[in-house]
């Protein structure tokens, strides 16, 4: 068997001797002392090991970097998360972290030891050690010691492992606004919470790299954080969800390197992504965009409903991002080129050479406006070719003069091909290019509304 910590131990011809767990168990989070603050995993295994004397730590490395996967000469000890990413080590190589107040201290008040001060020099010509005289930092140190004018904390993989006397926290950091606890030691939510609602100011908080559990019970919350970061936390959507009610006010959640699967239920509503007018994005590139989601704001998301929305989203990027080119398209448009192959939608670009007005002209959307208002009577139906930038409001000035309708009683639908129910055009500042209307045809139903 090898051990991260220290070299295999020597086999027992006398059996297995048992000693003391020190106050190490199972679940908790710990450091590697001889591999460094970084190297973190969880106890999943305290006990003897078949043909090794002692007790030993089964640990799983957050890294992935161990030696085997819980089995060692055959016997299952536990399940760890990878192949290789479990090792035994002895107890006293691993750390069990220390409180927040106390990394606190340790980062912004702990003194440059002699070892440290000895090992900053730089050699000069003669090859003599010359000590390096850092300018200001006695300034530095003495700002550093007011910990209660801080607005920024950082004690990344610092080993904080409980919050400790939580009472003193706010009167140190009153004034914090952002933390940064990344690869730290804390088991849950809860802990977090105490330390967080000490800290009243606090709007940022980064956990990245850390294995928080998030149960189902009461959690607390976080009356005034707007951004929260749990990058490679190894967290689920289940989690995320049941975060929801601590986080009343949060504007950002990053969510990098997790456990998240398909998404099939969206609820965006009253978020400014789903609102147009507020620079979000229509139902219809929502749809297409998220690939594999079923439900959007509560509303089912049918199969008709979602080849409409692709096609749509196709023509909107051709007819958007003519003249960009295909790696700005795959930037900014990851599904165009899939969806384009999938519905065999043909390219509908300008033709090669063309310049000045009849470029102007090719790039024009062919528009079909039909009147079936009840007070404008039988009006045959007009082709217009109109810009992209084209919005509805001006569509409806248009109509105006064809129809003799006010915008004021207008109704307009888009009538798409092979689809029974037009799409309501109600925002105003819509484009003919945010409707995904092809360069070839697009038909505007223009109806009347009653008691206007």
């Amino acid at each position: 068997m090898d051990a991260v910590a220290e070299d295999p131990p020597s086999k027992t011809a006398d059996g297995i001797t048992e000693g003391s767990h020190q106050g190490f168990e199972v679940g908790q989070r710990v450091q590697s002392i001889d591999k460094g603050p970084n190297k973190i995993g969880t106890i999943k295994y305290i006990g003897p090991v078949e043909g090794y004397q002692g007790i030993w730590a089964g640990v799983d490395w957050d890294d992935g970097d161990g030696r085997h996967n819980g089995t060692v000469n055959g016997v299952l000890y536990f399940d760890a998360d990878g192949e290789k990413s479990a090792s035994f080590v002895r107890l006293h190589s691993l750390s069990k972290g220390v409180t927040f107040l106390e990394a606190l201290f340790r980062r912004y008040r702990g003194n440059t030891t002699k070892e440290e001060q000895d090992e900053m020099y730089v050699l000069s010509a003669s090859q003599k050690r010359v000590a390096i005289e850092h300018v200001g930092v006695n300034k530095m140190q003495e700002k550093l010691m007011h910990l209660e004018n801080l607005f920024h904390v950082s004690l990344e993989y610092a080993g904080v492992s409980e919050p400790g006397p939580v009472h003193e926290i706010h009167g140190i950091l009153p004034k914090l606004e952002e933390l940064d606890l990344r690869g730290n030691l804390l088991p849950d939510w809860q802990a977090v919470g105490l330390i967080c609602e000490e800290l009243p100011a606090l709007q940022f908080l980064d956990l990245s790299y850390s294995r928080i559990r998030i149960s189902s019970d009461s959690l607390p919350i976080f009356y005034n954080l707007r951004t929260l970061v749990l990058n490679n936390c190894g967290i689920t959507w289940k989690q995320v969800e049941r975060l929801k009610k601590s986080l009343p006010v949060l504007e950002e959640l990053h969510l990098v390197g997790n456990r998240l699967r398909t998404i099939e239920d969206v609820r965006l509503s009253d978020n400014p992504i789903s609102n147009p007018t507020k620079g979000g994005a229509l139902r219809y590139i929502l749809i297409a965009r998220l690939s594999k989601i079923t439900m959007l704001n509560g509303s089912e998301v049918k199969q008709r409903e979602r080849k409409d929305s692709e096609i749509r989203y196709v023509r909107f990027v051709m007819t958007t991002m003519q003249g960009k080119s295909q790696e700005e398209i795959a930037r900014k448009h990851p599904r165009f080129a899939e969806l384009k192959s999938q519905h065999d939608i043909p390219d509908e670009s300008w033709p090669v050479g063309v310049t000045g007005p009849q470029k102007m002209a090719a790039g024009l959307l062919s528009i079909t406006l039909t009147c079936v208002g009840a007070s404008a009577g039988e009006k045959a139906p007009i082709t217009k070719k109109l810009p992209a930038t084209t919005t509805v409001g001006k569509l409806k000035l248009l109509c105006q003069g064809f129809f003799k309708l006010t915008p004021m009683k207008q109704r307009l639908f888009l009538q798409e091909q092979d689809s029974p129910i037009p799409t309501p055009l109600n925002d105003d500042m819509e484009t003919l290019g945010d409707l995904g209307i092809g360069a070839s045809v697009g038909n505007i139903l223009v109806d009347e509304v009653e008691n206007c």
